[in-house]
């Protein structure tokens, strides 16, 4: 099956249980371990605008196919945005979430690491300049 062409909606829908899990994952390897505190991390991940930023880093890493997963991502109208994000950044968010769903799909665990590494940086950053 070419997972590449399935509903970007759907593989949102699919990318945002697994971006979670995987956040959750990674924390709890960290040595987190007060159920508050994994919240509040987790949060601070799997929001819009970390996912929007950690989506502007990667697009150069990107090939054709998963930046046709992204656009179509990107395009897709859900309908709904969260009160708290912008357009723009609920879009690159969705494009991130459905990128995640079809490398899922397709097995490639070693570029969902990647976001996550990203991801770290991006927090890390966020924590030095507050």
């Amino acid at each position: 099956m070419d997972y590449s062409q399935l509903n970007s909606l759907a593989l949102a829908y699919l990318g945002d249980a697994v971006f979670e899990l995987e956040a959750r994952k990674m924390l709890l390897n960290q040595g987190l371990s007060k159920v508050n505190d994994l919240h509040k991390a987790a949060v601070r991940m799997v929001k819009a605008t970390t996912q929007a930023k950690a989506m502007h880093c990667i697009l150069p890493e990107l090939d054709e196919l998963e930046a046709g997963v992204v656009r179509r991502g990107r395009n897709a109208k859900s309908g709904m945005v969260p009160k708290n994000t912008g357009v723009t950044e609920y879009r690159y968010a969705t494009a991130l979430e459905a990128l995640v769903g079809y490398w899922y799909l397709t097995g490639n665990q070693a570029r969902i690491r990647r976001v996550f590494e990203v991801v770290t940086q991006l927090l890390q950053q966020e924590t030095q300049a507050n």
